[in-house]
């Protein structure tokens, strides 16, 4: 998925929308940091439908707050996925292994608020079985 380098928003631009970010990047998938400094990065994400990310947890909260389209997330520990739609949020508690896709015939927009440095991790002593069709790497 393509990633911009540079966070959009810095001290020379104070604002911009998700529909100018939308027009300028193009079809999905991609992402956009938006914000990014040393405590945490709000990143734009934009994917296709039927897209799927890995089975990984993060060792704090995440949160998303949905934009456009409809996802689901499989998290450990709940015995279905949680579904979410535009106008949603949603959050995988610290330590949660989770599993995301894409949902419908729309793409989907959701924007990410995760801790800086903190990388999708895959491997735990007590890891539970990757859902079908998750990467696990």
């Amino acid at each position: 998925m393509a990633v911009a380098s540079e966070p959009t928003l810095n001290p020379n631009r104070l604002s911009v929308s998700v529909e100018e970010v939308k027009a300028r990047r193009g079809a999905p998938p991609w992402s956009e940091q938006i914000v990014a400094n040393d405590r945490y990065v709000v990143t734009v994400i934009y994917q296709a439908p039927g897209h799927q990310n890995d089975w990984h947890y993060h060792v704090v909260d995440e949160c998303w707050y949905i934009y456009e389209g409809q996802l689901s997330w499989t998290m450990e520990g709940q015995a279905e996925p949680v579904r979410v739609s535009a106008g949603e949020w949603i959050l995988a508690p610290a330590n949660t292994f989770h599993f995301i896709q894409v949902h419908g015939d729309t793409p989907a927009i959701r924007i990410a608020i995760a801790y800086t440095g903190e990388p999708h991790r895959h491997e735990r002593a007590d890891r539970p079985p990757a859902p079908p069709g998750a990467r696990t790497t």
